[in-house]
């Protein structure tokens, strides 16, 4: 079985560096989908209150029945749920849902600064962490001046934030932040919504190396040192998503990935996202 490289996070918990993502992944396929990762060696799962489909990824990890231990299971506080005594009841729902009586990491999923409630979720989420139900708790879609909020007001800094992250988005300003107060970096959306797939240097690389498309772009990021989630419902795609363990890419090739940058967004802005 492959060993996945890990990243200690700043609590010292240790995170899976490639692991699964189930945004968009209907609810009825996440067991099927969730248990074809499982076998293929992935044993970081992230999901959320939002994609509808924890139930599911707790079914695929009790069909399983892996040991608890070698599992990492994200799920994530929706916005319509923010605030100090709502975000207990969400992560109450959640683990429910998911059928575990802990999670390995809690993330807000977007600031959502017009209703300004983050702070207090954070809040509620360290009195968890606190408590022994999270082993880790952190953000997503942060920005440094939400960041600095959390820093000023709240008692621990996050361990993670997750932000849109790919070669059309390399995020430097934000992983350079993120590495200056030891917050881990994990890009969802690693392969650019699979927009990334055909683009002519990619696609040039891939063939030098012998990998896919999305192979190359995996091993970028993991050679940037961020966490990447990637997604498909396609087998063989979930197989070879894991398979990139095998080969590195030249620093000159890691360069001209993050060359591709044209600071452009498929997901939204997190200063203007405020849907609920």
């Amino acid at each position: 079985m492959t060993t996945v490289p890990d990243v200690t996070l700043n609590n010292g918990v240790r995170i899976p560096q490639l692991g699964f993502g189930v945004w968009q992944v209907d609810n009825s396929e996440t067991a099927d989908v969730v248990g074809t990762a499982l076998e293929a060696g992935y044993r970081s799962i992230d999901t959320a209150a939002a994609y509808g489909n924890e139930e599911g990824v707790g079914e695929a990890l009790r069909r399983s029945e892996l040991p608890r231990g070698e599992l990492f299971v994200t799920s994530k506080l929706w916005n319509s749920d923010q605030g100090y005594d709502s975000t207990l009841r969400a992560f109450e729902a959640s683990v429910e849902r998911l059928g575990l009586e802990y999670l390995d990491l809690y993330l807000i999923h977007w600031p959502m600064p017009a209703n300004d409630e983050f702070v207090d979720s954070w809040k509620a989420m360290e009195r968890l962490y606190a408590e022994g139900r999270v082993r880790a708790i952190g953000v997503s879609n942060f920005h440094a001046a939400h960041l600095r909020r959390i820093f000023d007001e709240g008692g621990i800094a996050p361990t993670v934030n997750q932000i849109e992250l790919h070669p059309r988005l390399t995020q430097e300003e934000m992983r350079s932040f993120d590495q200056e107060h030891d917050i881990a970096t994990e890009a969802w959306s690693p392969l650019g919504q699979g927009q990334l797939l055909q683009d002519p240097a990619v696609a040039k690389l891939a063939e030098a190396y012998g990998k896919t498309s999305a192979q190359i772009i995996l091993r970028w990021h993991l050679q940037l040192g961020t966490i990447a989630i990637p997604k498909s419902v396609t087998p063989e795609r979930i197989r070879a998503n894991f398979d990139v363990f095998d080969f590195e890419l030249s620093t000159g090739d890691v360069e001209a990935v993050s060359a591709l940058n044209e600071n452009h967004r498929f997901g939204p802005d997190p200063d203007t996202m405020n849907v609920s």
